[in-house]
């Protein structure tokens, strides 16, 4: 019937609540409908397998957004006092709730229409009281439908862990705790298509409030009364009351209790040292969270089924002897007391060991009981001194994080339980990482480039993030093997003075604080790294590729070439502006800068003769006529300079040099330059290598374009010419401007020279709208430079890339920092990171 009516009426059909798509073939079936026909399908799946695309129709998809709290608001008030703002005395208590519906509209009709019954504060207050510990069943029994139609039973109990255990955490974590039982990977994908659950962008797990309460709400609802019998405890006052009492069952799967919340909370306690009766009762239990907990008694009759076993603040000194550890998948035992780790036999089901801040351990033994570890977390475990030497052996381990492990072996011989000569004196043993590395944090434990500990890292061809941060070695040994490295972290590495041959996949480099740190260089020429933090570096010189920042002092007269008359200015001192990385504590003597094969430098307002040139204008712009080169002379490229003054604490500019024909186009903003005192001038000095770009006869227009913060005086223009048999004998150094540049061309075809995103001055308010057009006029849209980088423009990112930028290393544990945010904690790493992204 509706698909005859399709074929021959325009017809509006509304379809709610379709989840499969053959539901939707049996309605509408597959023909071609009248062009004037619309249908609108509502469904509670993502559906990002595109089953509602059409062959022979448009589909257009729209997701259903959360109410703002404005409109939550509106709609709540709306249906509790049939007006658009709360009653007096209300605003408080409105808020709340529409704090606790997260912008749910279902959930603001229900509670605004129940609350109506009594508009009373007492009542409203009573009410709130009762959300707190039971979901209003008009929300419930929507809300559910999801659940209950889950097809297995498997991702219903996969739903509720994660409604009780995991919400917040991150995805890969839970997925390997929960895959062996619920089949996780998949599970939380049909989650996520049923709108039950979301993954945030730096990968972890989310479930809106209502959501949760729902899942909640249904574990309730297996004892009302006794949370013993219940198959999952979440609650840290009701699991303390179970262990306290010695209460358990079999029911039990999931337990949760977090002493400093509670104490935190001033719940009244009777003791601290709680028994572990209850429990040995829980012959079920699969997943256990103690947060400084302390058990006394025996664990051996601890359930055999025990995958997850989060521990923090663990407070005795070995791993109980009777604890059974088999089925384990994941031990997170933080901030424990522990001296000694050992496991006590072979547990193959063990993936993630977390031993952060444990400062009393000191010794780890036996790893071949763990051979399938793909995650060791020993960060601040600052008593250590001796780990397995079958560390090495590990061949599922992927992230191995030592931050701050500096007393192993005081890793000068990183006693790796090394073996003993015939006198019994502890043989040197050289330090050995497992080949299937994919994270190393070796930062802050003051490593040095020894025979022992070469850094090498030769066999670890697999090694995608590397820390070495805050070591003391000058130089690192070639990493042109490391094929899959995207992310290099050396910041502090306060003795460090040149890295040679980085290899091409770097994605990110991070030298934050390396004072004596010059030169880098990189297997390929071409400056390739999405991220770059370098603020602290104050005598880098060269970046190949990017930079070359050199005092004038430093450089030789046949550097400078037809520029040797500067030399006499070297002591000249400028304040340089533009790139705070690159300027802040850098000295003030005259610095020549090397950019795009451009040659610029600041100087004061200094009278020279060879500041004079052959066109000059007093506005911001000339132009010029290319003459006939002189006899045996050729044309290698253009002298640029203007005088300015600052009118604004917000400077930006760029230098533009073209044709009249279009061969030449090119606009540079340099990524520093001089800023003179309030009240003076400063000149800006630059050489463009031409070569035979120009030819006799092209018209050249130059113009220094101010976007703001400058006030232009002057600007001038020669060209510059070289000995025709001068050019041939150094043919080969001559420097010609371009080289590959394409990831700099705009789409008219001009070069846009800059590494910066001035897009971002503009959105705050300090660089106005219409700044493009005032630099490349109206052919092309501003937004073509969004998101500009120190490469050009943004390229299509690979996602082992985007993993390493977003999540930066997570260490798989929810209750830990990623490691952005440990980088973060050192002094003056929170605003590089904020500006290394221009």
């Amino acid at each position: 019937m509706i698909e005859k009516a399709l074929q021959t009426k325009r017809t509006l059909i509304v379809l709610d609540d379709i989840v499969e798509y053959s539901k939707l073939d049996a309605l509408i079936g597959t023909v071609e409908i009248k062009a004037q026909s619309k249908i609108i399908i509502t469904t509670r799946g993502n559906n990002r397998d595109n089953q509602f695309d059409f062959r022979h129709r448009k589909c257009q998809k729209y997701k259903m957004r959360l109410l703002s709290d404005d409109e939550s608001l509106e709609l709540l008030c709306r249906h509790a006092f049939g007006s658009e703002i709360p009653m007096a005395g209300f605003e408080g208590l409105v808020l709340k709730v529409v704090q606790y519906c997260e912008g749910n509209p279902l959930a603001l009709k229900v509670l605004g229409s129940s609350l109506s019954e009594n508009n009373t504060i007492h009542y409203w207050r009573s009410q709130l009281k009762k959300l707190k510990k039971e979901m209003h069943s008009g929300i419930q029994g929507v809300l559910q439908r999801s659940y209950t139609s889950l097809p297995y039973n498997s991702e219903k109990e996969l739903f509720l862990h994660i409604a009780c255990f995991f919400v917040g955490k991150d995805l890969d974590y839970v997925v390997q705790i929960l895959e062996p039982d619920y089949s996780a990977a998949s599970g939380i994908k049909t989650l996520i298509n049923r709108c039950l659950l979301y993954v945030s962008s730096n990968k972890v797990l989310m479930m809106h409030r209502l959501v949760q309460e729902m899942g909640k709400s249904i574990i309730r609802q297996e004892s009302a009364k006794c949370p013993a019998k219940r198959s999952r405890v979440w609650l840290s006052s009701d699991s303390y009351k179970i262990l306290s009492k010695g209460e358990g069952s079999k029911t039990v799967e999931g337990l949760a209790l977090d002493m400093h919340m509670l104490l935190k909370k001033k719940f009244p306690w009777k003791s601290l040292h709680l028994k572990t009766d209850a429990l040995n009762k829980m012959n079920h239990l699969k997943l256990l969270q103690l947060n400084f907990v302390e058990l006394n008694g025996s664990c051996e009759k601890f359930s055999e089924d025990l995958r997850w076993l989060c521990w923090l603040g663990f407070h005795l000194r070995y791993i109980p002897s009777g604890l059974y550890m088999g089925n384990l998948v994941a031990i997170d035992m933080s901030y424990s007391k522990l001296k000694l780790f050992q496991p006590p036999m072979v547990l193959w089901s063990l993936k993630i060991l977390n031993l952060k801040d444990s400062h009393n351990l000191s010794v780890i033994r036996n790893t071949f009981n763990i051979p399938r570890l793909e995650t060791l977390i020993l960060w601040n475990c600052y008593s250590l001194v001796i780990v397995c030497e079958h560390l090495g052996d590990l061949s599922h381990l992927q992230l191995l994080n030592m931050t701050g492990c500096k007393n192993v072996g005081s890793w000068k011989q990183m006693n790796l339980l090394g073996t003993s000569n015939s006198d019994g004196v502890t043989r040197e043993s050289a330090v050995s990482f497992p080949v299937s590395l994919h994270r190393l944090f070796l930062d802050d434990c003051n490593l040095e480039c020894t025979d022992s500990f070469p850094m090498s890292l030769s066999d670890q061809c697999y090694l995608q993030y590397l820390n070495l941060g805050n070591s003391q070695f000058e130089s690192l040994p070639c990493y042109d093997h490391l094929k899959n490295l995207r992310v290099l972290d050396l910041s502090f590495c306060s003795k460090l003075k040149c890295l040679i041959r980085l290899p091409s996949t770097l994605a990110e480099l991070y030298i934050f604080g390396c004072e004596l740190l010059e030169r880098i260089t990189f297997q390929s020429p071409r400056f390739t790294l999405r991220e770059f933090g370098y603020l602290g570096c104050i005598h880098l010189y060269e970046v190949e590729g990017f930079i070359k920042l050199v005092p004038v002092a430093k450089l030789d007269e046949a550097d400078l070439g037809h520029m040797k008359w500067l030399k006499k200015y070297e002591k000249h001192e400028v304040c340089l502006v533009g790139d705070d990385e690159l300027t802040v504590g850098r000295s003030w003597h005259i610095q020549m800068l090397y950019e795009f094969n451009i040659m610029s430098t600041s100087l004061p307002d200094i009278k020279d003769p060879n500041m004079r040139t052959e066109y000059m204008s007093n506005t911001s712009s000339l132009s010029f006529v290319v003459p006939s080169c002189p006899e045996n002379k050729r044309l290698k490229g253009i002298n640029v300079t203007f005088k300015y003054a600052i009118s604004s604490k917000d400077w930006a500019w760029f230098c533009k040099i073209s044709t009249s024909n279009g061969v030449v186009d090119f606009m540079y903003n340099p990524k520093v330059y001089g800023k003179p005192e309030v009240g003076e001038v400063c000149i800006w000095l630059s050489y463009w290598p031409t070569g035979n770009m120009l030819d006799t006869g092209d018209t050249v227009n130059v113009s220094i374009v101010v976007l703001s913060g400058l006030e232009v005086h002057e600007c001038g223009a020669s060209l510059v010419y070289s000995d025709q048999e001068t050019l041939e004998n150094n043919m080969e150094w001559e420097e010609i401007l371009g080289g590959d540049l394409s990831g700099f061309q705009l789409s008219t075809g001009a070069y846009y020279l800059c590494r910066r995103d001035f897009f971002e001055l503009m959105e705050v308010g300090r660089l106005s709208r219409d700044w493009f057009r005032i630099l490349v006029g109206d052919t092309i849209d501003y937004t073509e430079v969004r998101g500009w980088r120190k490469t050009g423009r943004p390229k299509h990112v690979n996602p082992s890339f985007t993993e390493l930028e977003m999540v930066r290393c997570i260490i798989n544990s929810p209750e830990l920092l990623t490691s952005i945010e440990q980088t973060n904690q050192k002094p003056g790493r929170q605003r590089a990171t904020q500006t290394n992204s221009n």
